[in-house]
């Protein structure tokens, strides 16, 4: 019964963006203006290692908060709350379909603004090595941004200054996820080839997932009620 919920939600979720055409054209128009203004400010034609992989997770993050300031906005003004709180469904069915939402915008954003971040930006060449591990690292710390976001939009959803409360709340929320995708992005862009990922990092933002996803299904329904 539930992931029937979380099909349906997610379906409505996905259809709204295809019709309007709000969320993501902003989120990935964001991470190129992003891409431009690090390209200009640092002074520098090319970046690699630690550098290059703090600015791809800074212009992911970014423009993830644009995603999440959206995420309730029209269940909020067109009374999408009131009808599911009625529904005879699990609550936590809003949380897993609002993250899957969020990650499925994530992951078209990285189509656009990985790729304009190497033409733009990187140093090392973009191998097929440098891919694979680029995308484990991006997934785990979009799984965060999903999870965090979902949470941090539900809750700023009720207050006036919305747009104010999610950056205060989800930036320092999602710092060590910040640090952890950079660490894990700094061998995969080093100048001298890419490195294996680090055991450590990947175990520390796979944790940060688990114990967050864990959190999240928690806490949602009174979150929700409220």
């Amino acid at each position: 019964m539930m992931w029937r919920a979380v099909s349906a939600l997610l379906r409505k979720e996905l259809r709204l963006e295809l019709r309007t055409f709000q969320v993501v054209p902003a989120m990935a128009l964001f991470s190129i203006t992003t891409l431009v203004v690090f390209h200009f400010s640092l002074q520098r034609d090319a970046v690699d290692g630690a550098l290059a992989g703090g600015i791809l997770t800074i212009t992911v993050l970014f423009s993830a908060i644009l995603g999440i300031n959206r995420l309730f906005v029209a269940d909020h003004e067109e009374g999408g709350f009131d009808g599911f709180l009625l529904a005879p469904v699990d609550r936590t069915a809003m949380l897993v379909a609002k993250a899957l939402a969020l990650f499925s915008f994530l992951l078209v954003l990285e189509l656009i603004a990985v790729p304009a971040f190497a033409f733009m930006l990187l140093d090392p060449e973009f191998t097929f090595t440098v891919l694979g591990q680029a995308i484990v690292a991006l997934i785990l710390a979009d799984l965060a941004i999903a999870i965090v976001g979902t949470l941090v939009g539900a809750l700023a959803i009720q207050t006036r200054a919305r747009d104010l409360i999610v950056p205060l709340i989800a930036l320092p929320l999602l710092l060590p996820v910040v640090i952890g995708t950079a660490k894990l992005l700094a061998p995969t862009f080093a100048a001298g080839g890419a490195a294996a990922l680090p055991t450590r990092w990947l175990t520390i933002v796979g944790l940060y997932d688990l114990v967050f996803g864990l959190l999240a299904y928690a806490v949602f329904d009174f979150l929700l009620e409220d």
